[in-house]
């Protein structure tokens, strides 16, 4: 164990040994109100640091891969100078970094399959993303720079070329800021408007006037997301939002972009779920307030969540969202929109961060206030409170060094303390009056007995261990066969709801309205390519003509937008007096070929004799 290690487990044990000894003492019971005794350990604190970070700007990384993670802190400094990568092992600063920019964002993630598994560093400041391995810079990404308005060029050509004068150029970029927006110039166009001296915007002007004109746009928030396996060390895609409404998805390995969508804002947080080259979903919260989902092969979000006021945090928790706005109001969503909870805080919230304490299965959500708090919930439920000397602006919980459980927190006024979880703690409802616990929460439950075939279970388990491991192997490859050889007939025929073919990769679901006699079916088809679409295709419905009647044996289809969804219905009548029930076939076939690209096949359910 090394230094830094000794000297958190030394504050551990101090601070074990006076809860121990406060718990020994008698005290007087006359008091008014219970005292709750504390969760959190307090192993570090640091009021002369003077650090200015975000709660993205904040990551736990196992630098060495040895186990030993260090905590990489991004400091903004002023927001012009001063801005920094602190790296700390305990409670020293291991490394500093001097960055350029002033960052929005730092993630942990791994680009290659190399052993030993060493995580990379990215921190996004401004329109680029520094890489860093080993505490050592390794590459810098750009983002792709943005097209410039034809009028803004054709200014700054004309003066070029001395045919205007720095004067008549600022009053043609002021119109043109009033019909595209001020997003729409470049930053040198930016930067001139904001002059009004005329001297400085001659010398501003023969500063650059000879230099090519870009446009760039800078990045606002980054996440990551695993590739194909959802393990801790395989290797990830970096997700970036852009001052471009735009969220690109970076591959790690040549930092090519695989995927670009389209948002109707500015995004500000991101939240991730799935795998890139399986299935994901992407949650995006936005300077308009509003929530939007994204999901693989979609080119733009789909609106979620209307907020009554701005987001200042955003966590994903299960399938629902739970987030917090400038309004004082923690609330609960599900992925489809609706609401579960709603929750009013005292104070402002200053920002989020997840609790996941894998010893006791929870994940709780600390909310910190402005009136120098933080709250602890599990779902709806107050189960803990902290108070602090400072506002906290910014806070992560991980695991540090070698403690699972640790929450870091960055003040206001730029202080830094880290606490530690007590492994005794144990998260129960306490009223809204924090100052008195519940009675009933210390209620236990009745756990039955182990029984005698419990026990002899675990005995056979234990000395058939390899046997029993064999038998399952077993089966589990024959299980896998069986789904093979079902999956590969099923593609032969075509007979699966979703098409494998490269050209035309089509999804097909269907659903079935009514009580009978008549029904009514309901298509739903999507094109699920990228960016090629479908043309010329029919739906072919094939049933028993003695049992059902179809309004519309044909639908043609002329044209499928990738992306989005179509639907189409028709009518079926049961004309069978036996009240027989069977199955009706719908293929989608191209024009000019008798091989259905896909097909699906609907049971129908038994008519209702009619009133």
């Amino acid at each position: 164990m090394d230094s830094d290690d000794q000297t958190i487990s030394g504050l551990l044990d101090d601070q074990l040994t006076l809860d121990d000894s406060q718990s020994n003492n008698g005290g007087d019971k006359s008091t008014i109100k219970p005292e709750i005794k504390s969760k959190w350990l307090i192993a570090y604190n640091d009021n002369l640091c003077s650090l200015y970070t975000l709660t993205s700007c904040i990551c736990f990384v196992d630098l060495n891969g040895d186990g030993d993670q260090k905590l990489v802190i991004a400091d903004l400094g002023n927001g012009i100078q001063g801005m920094k990568l602190n790296v700390y092992k305990g409670t020293f600063i291991l490394s500093q970094l001097t960055l350029i920019d002033c960052p929005s964002g730092v993630v942990s993630f791994y680009m290659d399959s190399s052993s030993p598994r060493i995580p990379a560093i990215g921190v996004a400041s401004g329109s680029y993303l520094y890489i860093y391995k080993n505490l050592k810079p390794f590459y810098k990404f750009g983002l792709p720079s943005l097209e410039i308005n034809s009028t803004e060029q054709e200014a700054w050509k004309q003066l070029t070329d001395d045919k205007i004068d720095g004067t008549q150029l600022k009053v043609l970029l002021e119109n043109l800021k009033v019909e595209i927006g001020e997003s729409g110039l470049t930053a040198r166009s930016q930067c001139l408007l904001d002059l009004n001296d005329s001297s400085s915007i001659e010398d501003f002007i023969g500063r650059y006037k000879d230099q090519p004109l870009k446009r760039s746009t800078v990045i606002t928030c980054i996440a990551t997301i695993k590739k194909t396996v959802d393990e801790d060390n395989n290797l990830n895609c970096l997700i970036i939002g852009t001052e471009n409404k735009d969220i690109l998805i970076i591959e790690p390995d040549a930092f090519t972009i695989l995927t670009s969508v389209q948002l109707p804002s500015i995004p500000v947080f991101l939240e991730i779920s799935g795998l890139f080259n399986v299935e994901y979903r992407v949650i995006v919260s936005c300077r308009d307030a509003c929530i939007y989902t994204i999901k693989r092969g979609f080119k733009t979000g789909r609106l979620c969540v209307q907020l009554n006021s701005q987001p200042v945090g955003l966590i994903r928790h299960n399938n629902n969202i739970i987030v917090g706005t400038m309004d004082q109001c923690l609330a609960c969503y599900t992925i489809n929109g609706n609401c579960v909870w709603k929750i009013n805080q005292s104070a402002g919230i200053t920002c989020l961060a997840a609790i996941e304490i894998e010893i006791l299965g929870l994940t709780l959500i600390a909310v910190a206030l402005e009136s120098r708090v933080i709250v602890f919930y599990n779902g709806k439920s107050k189960v803990d409170l902290i108070e602090t000397d400072n506002v906290i602006t910014s806070m992560k919980f991980g695991r540090y060094g070698r403690e699972d459980n640790t929450l870091v927190m960055v003040s206001r006024s730029g202080s830094l303390s880290i606490r530690i979880l007590k492994r005794t703690a144990k998260f129960t409802l306490i009223d809204n009056d924090y100052n008195s616990t519940n009675s009933r929460s210390t209620i236990k439950m009745n756990i039955p007995k182990k029984t005698k075939l419990f026990v002899e279970q675990s005995v056979r388990e234990r000395e058939e261990a390899i046997a029993i491991h064999r038998i399952f192997q077993q089966d589990l490859y024959r299980l896998r066969l069986t789904v093979a050889r079902a999956y590969v007939k099923a593609i032969a025929s075509s007979l699966n709801p979703m098409s494998t073919n490269t050209i035309d990769p089509l999804k097909l679901s269907a659903q079935v309205h009514g009580l009978g006699p008549i029904f009514k079916l309901i298509l739903e088809i999507q094109n699920t390519s990228l960016d090629q679409p479908s043309n010329n295709l029919n739906l072919f419905f094939y049933c028993d003509v003695k049992i059902y009647r179809i309004n519309r044996n044909v639908i043609p289809i002329p044209y499928l937008k990738p992306g989005y969804l179509y639907t189409f219905a028709t009518k079926v009548e049961s004309i069978n007096e036996l009240n027989l029930s069977d199955f009706i076939k719908i293929h989608v076939v191209r024009d000019g070929e008798c091989i259905p690209i896909i097909t699906a096949i609907i049971n129908m359910p038994s008519s209702e004799t009619p009133i």
